[in-house]
């Protein structure tokens, strides 16, 4: 039953980022439309890594040996992409967020709400970057723990920044 929750939300926030950012945020330039193709690939890029916690979470947590059997041989093929998504999906957000601030800023300013939220987005991504790699450097309790308070608290901030009105 817990599955099927972690399914449908993980399907809802895919589909609301898509509404978001396709119906309700209007775009004026190819450049705009641009940049929300960057944000668009680098949410699902960055969905899949959160993923990987829940993954082992309910490895862990799970009675059944076949889910943990069936995810396990998962995990293990989605954590030889963990760095690589991360890293592609960081440039995407660069890219992403240089077009809106010079296109988007430039219209509704630079300490609005939405472009605050995605400084502090852009901020927290650094400390997660930061912090897996220290983790993946040497390995420890801490290191993990660091890693992922950092990558919770910029997903977070994200889907604030992500659901923020212009």
């Amino acid at each position: 039953m817990v599955y099927y929750v972690w399914l449908v939300v993980n399907s809802l926030l895919l589909i609301s980022s898509l509404l978001v950012i396709w119906v309700s945020h209007p775009y004026d330039s190819a450049t705009v439309l641009a940049g929300k193709w960057f944000a668009q690939l680098a949410i699902l890029l960055f969905f899949i890594n959160v993923n990987m916690y829940f993954i082992f979470l309910v490895i862990r947590k799970s009675k059944a040996r076949h889910v943990k059997v069936t995810l396990s041989k998962r995990a293990r093929s989605m954590m030889k992409a963990h760095i690589p998504f991360a890293l592609v999906g960081t440039s995407m957000i660069l890219f992403h967020g240089a077009i809106m601030a010079w296109k988007v800023g430039a219209t509704i300013g630079f300490i609005h709400p939405k472009m605050v939220t995605g400084y502090g987005s852009v901020g927290l991504l650094t400390i997660t970057l930061l912090a897996g790699f220290l983790r993946h450097r040497k390995a420890s309790g801490f290191r993990r723990k660091f890693h992922l308070i950092a990558a919770m608290l910029f997903a977070c901030l994200f889907l604030i920044h992500l659901f923020w009105p212009i």
